[in-house]
């Protein structure tokens, strides 16, 4: 209700009292409707990479390691953002089901899962890889936390039956839990003797800065819908 201008100054001041209690209940809707919407999260995203040797950056210096290359790459785009490594060389499937719960100690709002080329190169049975990192995924999703899953592709000396049943499991993972996946860690790095150290398996700088460079779009694009989800700026 709005009085008319022949009260004089009374009209006006009862008028301006009006809109200011109208425009207060307004601020107080919007305020409500958004704390609904969720809360918005503030300070750095920590990102865990769950990973093996490719993750601890095992012939490399730690500067060098996968999570510190990537850290840097997304600070450039002024992303507030903290790489948390736990990549330990050597570790399988199965090992990462053992230190998920020692990860989530770090309270990470994002995990990396990168593991199963540790599987592949003992040609492990690839239902066993797949129930072990089914069971990551679901404990980290338990428990709050968003989940990428990075693929491996099994050696092709196996043969093409080996081969398949492996590869398959990662694109079957991510559609049973509705996660995002990138294909294959080392994707434009595998196989290339200028991007490998001397074992041909595991990438030298030159090759980790490769895998930084292809992982970085899967990385960004999928930080800009976690950015979205938790009702937060994707930068500064």
């Amino acid at each position: 209700m709005i009085f008319g201008t022949g009260y004089g100054g009374f009209a006006a001041r009862v008028n301006s009292r009006i809109a200011a209690f109208l425009a207060l209940v307004l601020c107080l809707v919007a305020t409500a409707g958004y704390a609904q919407s969720g809360p918005v999260q503030s300070g750095p995203v920590k990102i865990a990479v769950l990973g093996d040797s490719l993750a601890a950056g095992y012939g490399v210096s730690p500067q060098q390691a996968f999570p510190v290359r990537l850290q840097a790459a997304l600070q450039k785009q002024a992303r507030k953002v903290t790489l948390l490594n736990h990549g330990v060389s050597g570790d399988t499937t199965a090992g990462g089901v053992e230190r998920v719960d020692w990860m989530l100690a770090d309270k990470p709002d994002i995990v990396l899962v990168e593991l199963g080329a540790n599987d592949a190169l003992r040609g492990s049975d690839p239902a066993s890889a797949e129930r072990n990192l089914d069971a990551i995924i679901t404990k980290l999703k338990d428990a709050g936390v968003t989940v990428w899953l990075a693929g491996m592709l099994a050696p092709r000396n196996y043969g093409p039956e080996y081969a398949a049943q492996f590869d398959g499991l990662y694109k079957r993972l991510a559609a049973k839990h509705n996660v995002p996946l990138y294909p294959f860690f080392l994707d434009g790095v595998a196989q290339d003797p200028a991007l490998n150290q001397p074992d041909g398996i595991h990438p030298n700088p030159r090759g980790v800065d490769i895998v930084v460079e292809r992982i970085l779009p899967f990385i960004t694009k999928n930080l800009d819908d976690y950015a979205a989800s938790v009702r937060r700026p994707a930068r500064p």
